[in-house]
This record gives structure tokens, sequence and C-alpha cells, in this order.
């Protein structure tokens, strides 16, 4: 049985279908779905056509796009964490020949490699794959107008060359890797490469008279990994979830969350937000909200998750121009959050503690600014400013008793507890910074010494 918590209230559901009905009328396109999920499940799914009696839901698919890219990154990193390549590995290293082969697969991941943003012409996604028959098609005469890690440049032959890195390495086709690593295992059984019924016509609609034109929808070959994808708003809060939480058998929580930290910071103009590896960030809110957009002729998605809140949103229509549908997905992703924030888990003791740990709890001084030092589950710990913003972390303890930052400015930075000859605690030892009990503590082997008169008044 569904508990009550689980279920939206009517005012939330009324608000969201407020929202998805201004976003369909306002951006006038025949048809809009959209769905939230929360805390893994979906909760909440509505839809508005201009054709009576012939509503999408949300098992109606539509095509998304560039949503595409988060589905070709997740591949390329089942690859990493199977030890099968690096995301250092220059991608001639496993992929020879393409001429762009000093471009390393994380620039390829998060468009730094300087790759252009488009094929050659005929424009790729008003024509048959086809036309572009190897890579060389894909990527044309000047295929790196940048230089490589200098900026970020949004490029669609750069996935296309991914999803065919996945193939090479893998010796299947990009599609057939997808269903079997990303789509079963997740229940996408609505995710496709070509429509299936029932599924939405795209459409252009005239900027300044309420006609349509029918677009084309064609198959984009090599470029599929790039934006080739037809899928449903409930395949894609399934996704969404996948993406907020990782799962056993696709690709694990430590490695989504590194799918979801940023890389760079997109071209000025593009977005409010930045990009990570296949996933783009928006800041809405006061929320850093990642998933991805995407378009095709006759169609624009959007994908968006908070973690922090646990909801996920996802709006989907079939116009050309359409609605703004980043915003659109963001705001169906804020009336839940703000209406119905996420009721915090309830405070627990930790199991046990390690009273050598204990000991190490509480003020400690970076020259002589304050910090506090906090135990935390399985042995690691949190060092946060006490006035103000500063330099905080979490740190994961290692096998030979020293710490490892987790985030913040110290990531990656070991922290170790440094003692005298009888055992007792001098200092920590934090990347070469010394943190000691009292500011610029005398008794403490503080590099550069402390002064042997002491702290004085103006008096002295």
């Amino acid at each position: 049985m569904t508990s009550p918590l689980e279920e939206l209230l009517p005012s939330t559901r009324r608000a969201l279908l407020h929202r998805i009905a201004r976003a369909q009328t306002e951006g006038r396109t025949p048809s809009l779905v959209a769905a939230v999920a929360r805390e893994g499940r979906l909760v909440w799914s509505g839809s508005r056509s201009s054709a009576d009696g012939n509503a999408p839901d949300a098992d109606t698919q539509y095509r998304i796009g560039s949503i595409t890219k988060t589905f070709t990154a997740v591949l390329v990193m089942r690859l990493r964490d199977e030890g099968l390549l690096d995301l250092n590995d220059p991608l001639e290293r496993h992929l020879p020949g393409t001429g762009v082969g000093d471009v390393t697969i994380s620039q390829l991941l998060d468009h730094t490699g300087g790759l252009s943003a488009e094929a050659p012409a005929p424009w790729w996604e008003r024509t048959p794959g086809t036309l572009r028959q190897g890579l060389a098609d894909v990527l044309g005469e000047r295929p790196v107008p940048h230089p490589a890690g200098r900026r970020h440049h949004y490029s669609n032959p750069g996935y296309t060359v991914l999803g065919s890195l996945i193939e090479a390495v893998r010796g299947s086709s990009w599609g057939e890797v997808l269903r079997r690593e990303i789509l079963e295992p997740l229940s996408m059984g609505r995710t496709t490469l070509t429509p299936v019924a029932p599924y939405a016509e795209g459409w252009a609609v005239h900027p300044w008279a309420d006609v349509l034109l029918p677009e084309p929808s064609v198959d984009l070959g090599l470029m599929a990994p790039a934006g080739q994808l037809w899928s449903t708003a409930a395949d894609l809060c399934r996704f969404a979830v996948f993406l907020a939480e990782g799962h056993d058998t696709v690709l694990s929580a430590a490695s989504v969350a590194e799918l979801r930290t940023p890389s760079v910071p997109p071209e000025a103009g593009q977005w409010d937000g930045g990009y990570g590896l296949g996933v783009q960030f928006a800041a809405q809110g006061g929320r850093i909200l990642a998933g991805h957009t995407g378009s095709l002729p006759g169609f624009v998605a959007c994908l968006w998750v908070s973690v922090e809140d646990g909801v996920a949103a996802v709006a989907l229509a079939n116009a050309t121009s359409g609605p703004p549908i980043g915003a659109v997905a963001a705001d169906l992703l804020g009336i839940v959050a703000d209406a119905e924030p996420r009721i915090p888990a309830p405070w627990r003791p930790l199991p046990d503690v390690d009273q050598a740990l204990l000991g190490l709890t509480g003020p400690w001084y970076w020259g002589t600014h304050p910090f506090g030092l906090k135990l935390a589950a399985d042995r690691g710990l949190e060092l946060h400013p006490l006035r103000g913003s500063g330099r905080g972390s979490r740190f994961v303890v290692e096998p030979d008793d020293t710490w490892t930052g987790l985030d913040g400015y110290y990531a990656g930075e070991t922290l170790r507890v440094v003692r005298r000859p009888d055992g007792s605690v001098d200092h920590l030892d934090l990347g070469s910074f010394v943190f000691t009990r009292e500011p610029y503590d005398p008794e403490a082997d503080v590099p550069g010494g402390v002064d042997e008169g002491g702290w004085r008044g103006s008096a002295s």
C-alpha cells in the first residue's frame, strides 16, 4: 500500500498541472508530457494536447535528442570501471586513425576536446545518417578548430566519436551495448533507437501563425550516440533516479557522482550552470540541477534531478522551438521540492566509536582561523570553519590511518595526525598546512616557529 507521505498534495498536483498547461499554451506546442519522481519512484505525470481526446501519457514516446549523450557517457564510464580504458587516455590508443587522436576521452565527455559543434553539411539533424558513412564524414576537414583542453565547446561529433569508441572496445554496435548494459537493467523498455507506438509526431510551428509543418524523422547513423533516442517520461524518470543513486549492475553511486561533478563552466550565453561528464548543470532557485536538455527537429526534451531534494522532473514536447523546456522541467522540480520539502532521515548515534578518534574532535586552528573537527561514520572526519565560509571538507579513512579529502578545497588531499615521541598529538598536517589546538600553539611544531614572546597587547 502506498503511504500517504509518498503521494503529492492536491495543491502540489494542481500547481504542476498549471505549469505544464501554461507551457503548452505559451510554447505553442501540439503536445507536452511531464513527470516527477520523488525518493526513487514516479509520483506524478500529466500532459496537455491540442487534439481533444488524444492526450499523451507517461508511456508515449518523444524524441529526446541530446539527453542521449548522458547514456553514451554512462557506457564510457562502464568501460573505465572495468579497466578497459582510462579517461585520460588519448582517443588514438583505443580508436586509431580518426585524425583527432590526441584528444583525451575525458575531454570528449565534457566537450573540452576542441572539436567542432556540428558535422559538415548537409544539416545532419534533418538528413539520413547514410550520408555520413564514416567518421571522416562526421568530423570533416577541420575537425578541431580549438586547442584541446582550453575551453568548453559543445560538440555533437565528439559524442559520435565516443559511440565509435564504445563499439571498438565492446565489439558490438552502440545500440546493442546500450540495450544490454543500460536499458534492460533499468527496465527502460520504452526507450528505443526508432519510434515504437504510441509516439508523438514531430512538428514545426510557424513563428507568426498558428499553423503546423511536419518535421522529418531520420535515423542519424553514426551520429546516433549524440542524439538518436526516443523515450518516455516514465522511462526517463527511471533514468533520473539512476543518475541520483547509481545501480548495482549499471554504474556505482560513486561513478555516477563522478558524472555529476562539474568539469568546466559553459561558454557564455549557453546556460546558467556547467558541464560534467555527459551531464549538464543548471542553477535554479538556489539549487544545482543535474541532467541534460535535448532537441531535434520536431522535439524538445529535458531531464533534471536534484540529489539533495530527492526529486527529478522530465518534460517532453513535440515542437521544434516549443517552450523553454529546461525551465519547465526545473519549475516542476522546484514546485515539488519547495511545496513538499524532503523529510530528513532521523538522527541516529554512531553504532560504535573509536575513543582515539573521539579525542581528536573539537576546535583546531589553522594559524588564527578556528575550525571544528567532527567524527563521522566509518571512521570518517569532517573539518569545517567555525566562522564564515572557508575551506571545509569531508574525509575518508585510509588503511594507513591517514584520511583523504572527498570534497571542497581539500578534495584528494591527505590529512595526517602527527604525534610526539610520547604518542600525544602534536598537530594535524593537511596538505602541509598545520592545524594546532591553540592559535599558533607554542608547544606544537609549527613551520616558521612561534615567537618566544608570545601574544602581546599594544602596550608591549
